[in-house]
C-alpha cells in the first residue's frame, strides 16, 4: 500500500511509507530491453554460410569485426556487401579506416576449394592486411543445432 492515514491514534501525522517504488525501475528496464531488441539484429552478417568445424579454442571477438567471405560459388563478400575481386583491397581500406594492422575474419564456405581460401589470403597479403582470423563453428555444436550455432574466431595469424 503506498500510504495510509492513522485514523485510530488521534494523531494529526501520516503513516510512513517505508516500502519501495519499483515503477520507475521497471519503466527503465523495458525501455533498455526495447532498444537491445531493435539493435541486436543489426549486429549481425547475413550471407549464408556452411562453415566447417574445429576443435581449436575460440578467440575473443573485436569490438566491430571486418568479415570477409568466400562463398561456395567463389564470390567475396566483405559484411553483407558482395564485391569484386579487383575492389577487395579498397574496400577493406574503407571499412578498416585504412589500418593495415586491423584484424580480418576469412568465413569460407567448407565447399570452398584449399586454394581458393589461399588465392583470397594472397589477395589480402597485396592488398597490405595481414592480421587475419579464420571463422568456423565450435565442433562441440555438431548435430542438428549446428547450422543455428553462433560461428566464432579459431585460428589467428598471418597469411
Amino acid at each position: 500500500m503506498a500510504g495510509g492515514i492513522n485514523q485510530g491514534s488521534g494523531d494529526d501525522e501520516l503513516q510512513e511509507n517505508s516500502e519501495i517504488n519499483v515503477t520507475p525501475f521497471i519503466d527503465v528496464m523495458l525501455v533498455l530491453l526495447i532498444i537491445f531488441m531493435v539493435a541486436a539484429p543489426l549486429s549481425t552478417v547475413d550471407v549464408p554460410v556452411n562453415l566447417p568445424r574445429s576443435n581449436a579454442a575460440a578467440a575473443p571477438r573485436p569490438q566491430e569485426p571486418v568479415y570477409v567471405t568466400l562463398q561456395p560459388d567463389l564470390t567475396i563478400s566483405v559484411g553483407n556487401e558482395t564485391i569484386a575481386r579487383e575492389a577487395l583491397a579498397d574496400v577493406l581500406r574503407q571499412a578498416t579506416a585504412a589500418d593495415p594492422e586491423a584484424r580480418l575474419y576469412i568465413r569460407a564456405d567448407q565447399t570452398v576449394p584449399y586454394g581458393a581460401l589461399m588465392e583470397l589470403m594472397n589477395l589480402l597479403r597485396s592488398g597490405g592486411f595481414t592480421q587475419v582470423g579464420l571463422v568456423g563453428q565450435d565442433a562441440a555444436t555438431a548435430g542438428p543445432a549446428a547450422a543455428a550455432a553462433p560461428e566464432a574466431p579459431v585460428a589467428e595469424g598471418r597469411p
